[in-house]
């Protein structure tokens, strides 16, 4: 027969504190967030660019403000070819969170050059083309999005390329 220690209700309902969630996790789960606002009905994609653990802006993918989103077949997909042969489809209406997020910090006056951005998708080839430009130095992203087509310009812009997979809430 085992003893049971009578317990206080107050400690039955009293739970452990839950573990903080570290910066990483922190601003993917954020990127998550934003990209809920996504009016692509292709991808919903969402970026955070971070300096110093603080935000500096945000993006999703879609349309210009203001200008029509797609609606199903009103996608307009234009395909481009990779040198290797394989063809790529993008939108001509959407614009990719990371530029997006990139537009809300020239719109404001925030300055970029060496912040990180968070990604819930590694970026295109254009966008990380971008990315190079701007100045971003290490690209967090969560799922990984045609690889191949990125890593030898990310080896030879010195650009650091880490996933960081956040579960879904």
């Amino acid at each position: 027969m085992t003893e049971s220690t009578p317990q206080n209700e107050h400690t039955s309902t009293v739970q452990k504190k839950s573990e903080r969630i570290g910066w990483h996790e922190y601003f993917m789960s954020v990127a998550h967030l934003i990209s809920r606002r996504s009016t692509c009905e292709r991808a919903h994609i969402g970026a955070v660019i971070v300096r110093d653990n603080n935000i500096l802006a945000t993006g999703y993918n879609g349309s210009p403000s203001g200008l029509p989103h797609c609606d199903g077949p009103n996608c307009l997909i234009y395909k481009s070819m990779h040198p290797d042969g394989t063809i790529e489809e993008n939108c001509m209406r959407t614009i990719h969170a990371e530029i997006n997020a990139i537009a809300q910090a020239a719109k404001n006056g925030t300055a970029i050059q060496g912040a990180d951005i968070y990604i819930t998708a590694s970026p295109c080839l254009n966008c990380l083309k971008v990315l190079i430009n701007v100045g971003i130095k290490t690209i967090y992203y969560d799922k990984p999005y045609k690889m191949e087509n990125i890593m030898e310009m990310v080896a030879l812009a010195g650009v650091r390329l880490i996933q960081v997979h956040v579960e879904a809430t």
